[in-house]
C-alpha cells in the first residue's frame, strides 16, 4: 500500500524531531505521520534529506508542528539575495549574535553572515563547489533553523585565502562549528549542511582541491559519529588520507569545545592520534603461457 505525505516542514526548537529530538536539519508531515530524519538511519533514504521514518505505529510521541510559510513566484537569485543579507548586518546584530555563539565576528564574517530583518534571523550562504550560492540557510538567536524557498543544501565556504588550499580540510557539520574552526586558526575548512547531507559537493570540493588531507570533526553523539564513518570511508575514493577527530574534553561539538576553552593544540593531538583511512591499490600481473 502507499503512502501519500503533505509536504514536510522543518523542525525547529520548539517543535524538535520525534526521531532525534533534534531542532534543525529533519522533516515532519504535519500531521506528524512520518519523518525524515538525517542522524538516525531506517531502511529507506531520501536521497541528502535523510532516511524516512514512518510514526504511525511508533511509540514515539507526536508534536505539534509549525509549518514556515515561503513566498510564490520565481526562485530567487541566492548570490544577489544573500550579499543583500550581508550588506543588511549592522554591528549591533552582528555582535549579538558573535557573543550568543561564543565566536568571533572575523569567523562568521567569512562566512558571509548576513541579517534578514523580516524573518528577525542571521543568514549564511549555502555554495557548490564553485562558490556559487545555492541556498541560504536562516537561524535565529534562539537557534531556530529555516531556508529561504528553494534553497539547495549547499557547503558552508569561508572566504579565505586560495593559498591555504594545499593544507589537510577540515570538514564540520553546520556553519557554526566551522566558524569555530576559524577561530582555533585552521585555515582550510568547510561545512557540510548536516551528518547524512551535502557528500557529492563535498566529494566535488575534494576532488577541485586535492587537499593532502581530510578531517572529519564529528559530532559526539551516536548519529553524528556514524555520518562521520560513513563519509569518512566513502571520502576515501577522492582524497588521500582521511581522519575523523572527535573534540577532546567530553564536548559534543567542536564549537562547545571552543566555549570550554579548547585549543588549536589540544585538537591537533586528536587529529594525529586518529586512525588514517586510505585507499591501497594492489595490483598483481597474471603470467600469460
Amino acid at each position: 500500500m502507499t503512502r501519500a505525505f503533505k509536504p514536510m516542514v522543518r523542525v525547529s526548537r520548539g517543535n524538535l524531531c520525534p526521531v532525534c529530538a533534534r531542532p534543525d536539519w529533519c522533516l515532519v508531515a504535519p500531521d506528524g505521520s512520518a519523518a525524515i530524519c538525517p542522524r538516525v538511519e531506517s531502511d529507506r533514504r531520501i536521497g541528502d534529506a535523510g532516511y524516512l521514518h514512518l510514526l504511525g505505529d511508533s511509540n514515539i510521541p507526536r508534536r505539534r508542528i509549525r509549518t514556515i510559510h515561503f513566498e510564490s513566484g520565481p526562485l530567487p537569485d541566492f548570490g544577489a539575495l544573500s550579499a543583500g543579507f550581508r550588506n543588511d548586518l549592522g554591528n549591533g546584530p552582528r555582535d549579538t549574535f558573535a557573543t550568543s555563539l561564543g565566536l568571533s565576528v572575523k569567523s562568521l564574517e567569512l562566512l558571509g553572515v548576513g541579517w534578514v530583518a523580516n524573518r528577525r534571523a542571521f543568514s549564511f550562504p549555502m555554495t557548490n563547489p564553485d562558490g556559487r550560492v545555492v541556498g541560504v540557510l536562516l537561524r535565529t538567536l534562539q537557534g531556530d533553523k529555516s531556508g529561504i524557498r528553494g534553497s539547495k543544501a549547499g557547503l558552508f565556504l569561508p572566504a579565505t585565502s586560495s593559498e591555504s588550499r594545499h593544507l589537510p580540510l577540515l570538514v564540520s557539520e553546520g556553519p557554526t562549528d566551522a566558524a569555530a574552526l576559524l577561530d582555533l586558526g585552521y585555515p582550510h575548512v568547510v561545512g557540510r549542511p548536516g551528518c547524512g547531507a551535502g557528500a557529492s559537493y563535498l566529494f566535488s570540493l575534494v576532488r577541485t582541491r586535492r587537499p593532502p588531507e581530510v578531517i572529519v570533526v564529528a559530532d559526539a553523539d551516536a548519529p553524528g559519529l556514524a555520518g562521520a564513518q560513513r563519509l569518512a570511508a566513502e571520502l576515501t575514493l577522492v582524497a588521500p588520507c582521511v581522519r575523523i577527530a572527535i573534540p577532546p574534553g567530553g564536548t559534543k561539538d567542536v564549537r562547545g569545545f571552543l566555549q570550554r576553552g579548547g585549543t588549536r593544540g589540544d585538537l591537533d593531538r586528536q587529529i594525529a592520534g586518529a586512525t588514517a583511512f586510505r585507499i591501497e591499490l594492489v595490483v598483481t600481473f597474471k603470467e600469460s603461457r
